[in-house]
């Protein structure tokens, strides 16, 4: 997928974040530290590891191709990628009201670990919080 597809794509699929430019996309592809996952032209997944840390920038899959298991095969495509990247951890930001997104990451093993009030704003302005989930990759030591 092009970076003008990515964006098209999220366009699709967010308000709340707001959508990435395609220049965004370009960007983060431009990073050796990012990586892209896509199943298709239905679904994408947009992640970065460093420092034994891995992010979950965004995942998008099209509105017509949800319930299927993409962004299930998406997210654990992503949890392979950041631990042969070295993560240890992973995590993301979800937007608080975004309910099967969150079902999604609870169910791959990802827990509360924070909040960031009135992180989004809305197209009409409202704010909405963000939930800062984390899960790990490696067991703890012992």
């Amino acid at each position: 997928m092009t970076p003008e597809d990515l964006a098209v794509l999220h366009a699709r699929c967010f308000t709340i974040p707001r959508p990435w430019s395609a220049a965004e996309f370009a960007g983060f592809l431009t990073d050796p530290l990012a990586f892209l996952l896509v199943e298709g032209d239905a679904g994408f997944l947009l992640g970065r590891a460093v420092a034994g840390e891995a992010e979950l920038l965004t995942l998008a899959v099209a509105p017509e191709a949800r319930r299927r298991g993409l962004g299930q095969r998406l997210v654990g495509r992503f949890l392979y990628q950041a631990r042969l990247r070295g993560a240890a951890s992973a995590f993301l930001e979800v937007a608080a009201d975004n309910a099967p997104a969150r079902a999604l990451y609870e169910r791959a093993g990802f827990a509360t670990a924070g909040r960031r009030r009135g992180y989004y704003a809305g197209p009409d302005g409202a704010l909405v919080d963000a939930l800062v989930l984390r899960r790990e990759l490696v067991p703890a030591a012992t």
